[in-house]
């Protein structure tokens, strides 16, 4: 698939044969740009080797008044960094060189505010070790912050109770070093397991157009940018979980280049079915409990 874009605007991706027909239709100029994956920047359609024999067919057009055979000066290609191109990558994969904390924020900061852009240029391959870091640095400084904050006011709320507060104190604190401790594989299990279940909605509903590592790439980014979110006060559960299912649906639509609704559809997906299963369950044991108040 080649993205094509003229003058700074996204024309769309398409395959080799479309292009090579917008060619020779003259929908694509020699002057477009093209970039596919692997590709290191962006470069004229003209440059493609393998549209070399349609180019001519589509090439400049002869000037009225001109002499046969005369064509149009072309104008100078529009160079587009490639640093927004697609699967350019995210600031995230530059780390050795920006450093470690300002790709992290660079990276979390156009994930939230730009999320389009960002898992257009996110790639979709490459490895599950750098996602994985990135979502459990941002899962860990986010829930860190949220349960010493929670621990924080259930100390305060303990010396207003005739308990002893320092038993309580000591007690949540043990629990809250244990879970310090193992928070980065509680991140990282959970990363795995819900990128399963996503893939496999995506694939339920027809939008799984990449492979799992594709699916499980925007997880890790999408939850290690919101995952700090945590640390607003009073409502960064609730701003966190939204924002994630947003980005989710942007991420899958984007990374997977299927439509919005079915990204939207299997991000829903799984909460429709606990929703679902846990009104059968109510319904269940209601019928089974009216049974048995008859029986009696």
């Amino acid at each position: 698939m080649i993205h094509v874009n003229r003058s700074g605007t996204t024309l769309g991706t398409f395959s080799e044969e479309d292009v090579r027909a917008g060619l020779r239709a003259g929908r694509f100029l020699p002057t477009d740009l093209g970039w596919r994956e692997g590709m290191a920047q962006w470069q004229p359609l003209s440059q493609f080797t393998e549209f070399a024999a349609d180019i001519p067919a589509a090439g400049a057009t002869a000037a009225p008044g001109a002499p046969p055979g005369a064509a149009i000066p072309q104008t100078p290609p529009v160079v587009v960094p490639a640093a927004i191109g697609p699967r350019s990558g995210l600031p995230w994969d530059n780390r050795q060189s920006r450093g470690f904390v300002p790709a992290f924020f660079d990276t979390m900061i156009m994930v939230l505010t730009k999320p389009g852009e960002a898992f257009t240029a996110m790639r979709r391959e490459g490895g599950f070790g750098e996602p994985l870091i990135y979502a459990v640095t941002g899962g860990s400084v986010g829930f860190l912050v949220y349960m010493l904050y929670s621990f924080f006011l259930s100390s305060l709320g303990g010396l207003g109770r005739r308990e002893n507060p320092f038993a309580h104190m000591i007690g949540t604190g043990i629990g809250l070093i244990l879970l310090i401790i193992f928070l980065p594989v509680l991140i990282a299990v959970g990363a795995f397991i819900g990128a399963a279940i996503f893939h496999i909605c995506l694939m339920i509903v027809g939008g799984a157009k990449q492979t799992f590592e594709t699916t499980f790439r925007v997880v890790c980014f999408s939850g290690g940018s919101a995952n700090p979110l945590l640390i607003i006060p009073f409502c960064g559960g609730f701003v966190a979980a939204i924002w994630k299912i947003v980005l989710y649906c942007i991420g899958f639509a984007r990374a997977h280049e299927t439509d919005t609704g079915r990204a939207v559809i299997a991000v829903l997906l799984p909460l429709i079915v606990c929703c679902g299963g846990g009104l059968l369950l109510a319904m269940l044991f209601g019928a089974l409990g009216a049974w048995g108040l008859s029986q009696h």
